[in-house]
């Protein structure tokens, strides 16, 4: 495995396992992840909000921890960057509202560059209109969203995840395991 350089584009109220897992879990391989979020800089923090699945409606969300930033949004270029990670929660609906996001998601699409995206994270590349044609997990209240941009709903079970090319996407949390290691097999292609 050559080690990559990966961006993760987040904000505040960012599901706190579906950014703190992913981040820690490619440095620990070796990989360099930058975590960024518009109008913040290296070292400002992002809030997080953990959501569970407790038998409702829906999930419920609790406070999270501090997820600090370790690179400034206003000094990336996506072209410097091998793949892109795009966690879920509520971060998604305020991301997607910001045009240089959209055009920095849009740059990993059309250069053909790995892409994770997670839970809510379907929200932005809807927005961002890269999901035409392509096979995409999320949390099922954005299927909707998934369809509406073109793509297929792939309707998994909460521990599974789905390859489409150089997308690698899944529903929630619990399916870390399976998302990692499928994002981890699209980055060493």
């Amino acid at each position: 495995m050559s080690s990559k350089r990966i961006l993760m584009i987040t904000g505040d109220f960012t599901e706190d396992y579906e950014t703190m897992v992913p981040f820690q879990a490619l440095m620990a391989v070796g990989h360099q992840v930058d975590a960024v979020c518009p109008d913040k800089q290296a070292g400002d923090s992002v809030a997080t909000a953990i959501h569970d699945f407790e038998g409702d409606q829906t999930y419920t969300e609790k406070p999270g921890h501090r997820f600090a930033l370790n690179a400034t949004f206003a000094e990336i270029n996506p072209a410097d960057y091998d793949a892109l990670v795009v966690p879920g929660g509520r971060a998604p609906e305020y991301l997607r509202l910001n045009k240089q996001v959209l055009t920095m998601v849009q740059h990993f699409f059309e250069a053909d560059k790995p892409v994770a995206a997670i839970c809510h994270g379907a929200q932005l590349l809807a927005a961002a209109k890269v999901l035409e044609g392509r096979q995409c997990s999320a949390y099922p209240a954005c299927q909707p969203e998934v369809e509406l941009a073109g793509g297929r709903f792939a309707n998994l079970d909460v521990t599974d995840a789905v390859t489409d090319g150089n997308l690698v996407t899944a529903p929630a949390w619990p399916a870390h395991p399976a998302w990692l290691a499928q994002f981890m097999a699209v980055l060493d292609r």
